[in-house]
């Protein structure tokens, strides 16, 4: 790659390292990335020119996660809070929420079911405050535009008191409601999905869209202290054509060019030196070798199994609610014994990878192990078997999947794949160390207490669920005080020789923990462990 190619901007941090700018004291803006399903090996010079660039100025985090399941809405969560799924109370991007919709699963990304949400819970479905609105509260602004609905979890616009001066923008509309008109008018109508002569489609339109939102309309007056901007690229091309495919690499280089157009309009404005960059993604991605209906294989085993509960889930049903990688199980009056009879049969099935349960069963993991143990959180809850073997375009990684809306070769996500819990994180700017790979692991949950180390909070960093990653900062952060690696195990006799084995691989830095993988299988009950 010529330094011709690279912004301005990076080839003075590659040739400084920041020294020069380490004693000058300057303003700080934290711009946070967020491309939408991004697997880090996909990270080169050739797919990503500016990301690498980035890379080579500041810090890769080689071993960075998502927290589980790996689905957007929990992860959109887990940026915007630093806070576990059970802390966050999001734990799908699909639930059961009856206080919502008594009979079938809502998506959590609906900004009608948002409001509903927040309504029930006096104002805040989210039980953890945002980055976002603790900013707010310190009389700072913020930037939100997302091509996504997912956005709007990173402030929680929808309540009255949401400040006027820190915009919105979620997958073309905004809040306040009267931004709309000056988007419009600067950037034409929100894009609709374009798709090709196969029918298929791409959100590539509707990112360069919401990326002008950001940097002519949200960024007209200033810069604020922090700003979100999240791309709905590769997700959505990877969910259409399979990771690795023509159009999803196609994708990543348009995020790139996106990322590209946010690191000029800092250079133009004069304050990259004031700014940190950090670029990550919510997941990583699988290939699906396998679809199937979870729902029909219960009820063919005689379970009262079902997709929508006609007048509510009575005692003796079992809602099932597709995450993709990740099934719910909801067991109507929350039997333990119905329960129970449900994992027992889960762990015969050759698609089930990991089992978490809310009553103790054996060959389970209970919900508090992945801290899913949300009041609303379904009854049994099937991490979906993955395994390592190379898709057709030569991607590692591939899946079972609920649901027979996606079929083999396309791409999904929400697993305990090692595909699926690994995503990306790159990170440049003063604030942070140069040329660094960071082997330590870490996971979105980290973004917020780091960002609000930044910007001189200290002690509201202290109380998220995640780490600052003081590894990877150029100044003072918490020190490293333990590392630890744990592989749990669960193992429950099927009878006529046959075992339920599955396990969970776990890192813990400083107390917080990062889920790396996990399967499970059905072996002769001589065999060894599953890993």
């Amino acid at each position: 790659m010529h330094l011709r190619s690279i912004p301005l901007f990076l080839v003075l941090l590659l040739a400084t390292g920041f020294a020069a700018w380490a004693d000058i004291p300057v303003r700080r803006q934290v711009v946070v990335v967020v491309w939408d399903g991004m697997r880090p090996d996909f990270v080169s010079e050739q797919n990503t020119p500016h990301l690498w660039a980035l890379a080579q100025s500041g810090v890769f985090f080689s071993q960075h996660h998502p927290v589980y399941p790996s689905s957007t809405e929990v992860n959109g969560a887990a940026i915007a809070t630093g806070a576990y799924p059970a802390h966050s109370s999001i734990i799908g991007n699909n639930e059961f929420r009856p206080g919502i919709n008594p009979e079938q699963p809502v998506g959590l990304e609906n900004p009608a079911v948002i409001r509903r949400a927040d309504e029930l819970a006096h104002g805040h479905d989210l039980a953890a405050d945002t980055l976002a609105e603790f900013l707010h509260a310190q009389g700072m602004r913020t930037a939100i535009a997302g091509a996504k609905q997912v956005a709007l979890l990173a402030d929680r616009g929808l309540r009255p008191d949401a400040p006027a001066s820190s915009p919105i923008v979620f997958q073309g509309a905004a809040l306040p409601p009267r931004l709309e008109s000056a988007l419009a008018a600067a950037l034409g109508d929100f894009p609709a999905i374009h798709k090709n002569a196969a029918g298929l489609g791409d959100k590539i339109a509707r990112d360069a869209w919401t990326t002008r939102s950001l940097l002519e309309i949200l960024w007209k007056d200033e810069v604020p202290p922090f700003s979100l901007l999240w791309l709905a690229e590769p997700d959505y091309s990877q969910h259409e054509t399979g990771p690795g495919s023509t159009a999803s690499l196609a994708a990543i280089r348009s995020s790139d060019d996106n990322l590209g157009r946010v690191l000029a309009e800092l250079e133009r404005r004069g304050i990259w030196a004031s700014t940190d960059v950090m670029v990550v993604s919510d997941h990583g991605f699988s290939t699906i070798l396998r679809s199937f209906d979870a729902a029909a294989d219960l009820a063919a085993a005689g379970f009262n199994a079902t997709r929508i509960a006609r007048g509510g889930l009575h005692p003796g049903q079992v809602l099932v609610v597709s995450n993709g990688g990740t099934v719910f199980f909801y067991v109507g009056g929350r039997d333990p014994a119905l329960s129970r009879r449900v994992a027992a049969w889960v762990q015969t099935r050759d698609w089930a990878g990991v089992v978490f349960a809310r009553e103790p069963m054996e060959g389970t993991f209970s919900l508090a192990t992945a801290h899913l143990d949300s009041p609303e959180a379904p009854d049994v809850l099937v991490a979906l078997r993955w395994t390592w073997d190379r898709s057709a375009t030569g991607a590692p990684g591939q899946i079972w999947s609920d649901g027979l809306e996606r079929s083999p070769g396309q791409g999904n996500h929400a697993s305990l794949s090692a595909t699926d819990m690994h995503n990306t994180l790159i990170a440049a700017g003063p604030d942070f160390r140069v040329g660094v790979r960071d082997p330590l692991p870490s996971a979105n949950t980290d973004l917020t207490p780091t960002i609000l180390w930044i910007l001189g909070f200290p002690e509201a960093a202290a109380r998220r669920d995640g780490r600052v990653l003081g590894e990877a900062l150029a100044g003072d952060g918490p020190p490293l005080r333990s590392f630890d690696l744990k592989h749990l195990t669960a193992r429950r006799d099927l009878g006529d020789g046959q075992v339920w084995d599955q396990y969970l691989n776990v890192s813990e830095v400083n107390g917080v923990q990062y889920f790396d993988e996990g399967n499970g299988v059905q072996k002769p009950g001589g065999s060894d462990q599953t890993k």
